[in-house]
């Protein structure tokens, strides 16, 4: 039976029906056959005590782990193979046989509980040694193929797509089957915005496995049956020691406390934005005006928040600024500058330029005189007229 199996109700009732079978075989025995010269009730409370033995040791045995079971097993059969070989000694030797039949009875105990015990302990010793090595040779193989499992945030991101066209992620993409069915109910959600991210989650998916040279690989494996994506999702690459990609900001704190390897594509696209300097000069659009009296804000093409003092009266409009501090938040950077005064006197300067131009070249002024000839010219008598 699967351990599935094994919680349901109807396994439930077979197993308090076996204790109980077992209860009432163990009582009627011992009242009938009468174990240790008891009669009557005494027997049957004997039996009552047996079964009771076997409970609890049924109830211990199941909390333990295998490892352990399989040590003190291990453990308690050597125990007994020492013991015979003991007790085979003891019989060949001139001890009374009261004696000897004590002696042999105390080494037959000693040693098999002192197997059982040992057994049990270094039984799960050797699991812990075990699960070293495995880690440690588990390491090795994915150092060299790079596992990475894509969490559901990073798949409606849709940037995943980018970086792995540009061949930034090598190894393969691995995609657990309980990502898939999130991405599925988010598809199939009767919010227009979620069914909108799930079905833009699945079709990244499908962009990604039709570029040539990436490995994309649909994992069946569910570390548990039950539990959120983000715990399923700590587990796997636990198991597998794969990095997790993604987006969410509470994964990427909680596996990075837990030792495990994240990689944040909201970090790259900060650590790739470009380097602003106070000092360097700027040209923006100012969208909207800040939270500050007379602040304007405006946004890079990455997105960047950019905060202009005195640009409130520019909304809508393109501004020289300069940089004055540049400020790192866990969103991202945002940038804080000051209108370019130089560009500010300019501006009317400029204006004025050219509107004389255009008044020259609109005839809007009476053209100017031809200029008098003021050289010298001959002198001639007048004739008179005839």
């Amino acid at each position: 039976m699967t351990p599935r199996e094994l919680r349901t109700p109807a396994a439930a009732w077979g197993f308090w029906a076996a204790r109980v079978f077992l209860v009432a075989a163990a009582v009627t025995l011992c009242y009938t056959l009468g174990p240790f010269h008891l009669r009557g009730w005494a027997a049957a409370g004997t039996g009552l005590l047996m079964a009771l033995v076997i409970l609890l040791a049924e109830l211990w045995l199941r909390r333990a782990a295998v490892s352990g079971l399989l040590g003190g097993a291990f453990g308690g059969i050597l125990g007994m193979f020492a013991a015979l070989l003991v007790t085979l000694v003891i019989s060949h030797t001139t001890v009374p046989e009261p004696t000897k039949f004590s002696l042999e009875f105390s080494v037959l105990f000693a040693l098999s509980y002192l197997g059982l015990a040992l057994g049990w302990q270094k039984g799960r010793e050797l699991r812990l040694h075990l699960e070293t090595v495995g880690r440690l040779f588990r390491g090795r193989i994915e150092v060299r193929e790079s596992l990475k499992l894509l969490d559901t945030s990073v798949l409606i991101d849709g940037r995943i797509a980018d970086i792995c066209d540009a061949q930034f992620i090598d190894g393969p993409l691995i995609v657990p089957q309980f990502v898939l069915r999130e991405l599925q109910l988010v598809a199939d959600s009767s919010d227009g915005l979620k069914r909108q991210r799930g079905r833009r989650g699945l079709d990244v998916l499908e962009r990604i496995q039709k570029m040539p040279g990436v490995e994309v690989r649909i994992l069946e494996h569910d570390p548990s049956q039950a539990g959120e994506v983000d715990h399923k999702l700590i587990d796997l690459a636990r198991q597998t020691g794969a990095k997790i990609v993604t987006n969410d900001f509470n994964l990427n704190k909680v596996a990075t406390v837990q030792g495990l390897s994240v990689l944040n594509v909201n970090q790259l696209a900060n650590a790739l934005k470009p380097v602003v300097l106070p000092g360097e000069p700027m040209r923006v659009f100012i969208l909207r005006e800040g939270k500050e009296a007379n602040q304007g804000v405006a946004y890079l093409d990455d997105g960047t928040m950019v905060v202009v003092d005195g640009a409130r009266r520019f909304i809508n409009k393109n501004v020289d600024t300069i940089v004055t501090s540049v400020h790192q938040t866990t969103a991202g950077k945002m940038i804080f500058g000051r209108i370019d005064e130089r560009s500010e006197q300019a501006g009317p300067l400029a204006r004025q330029a050219a509107a004389g131009a255009s008044r020259n070249e609109g005839g809007g002024r009476a053209a100017d005189p031809a200029p008098l000839d003021r050289g010298p010219r001959p002198i001639f008598p007048e004739e008179d007229a005839d």
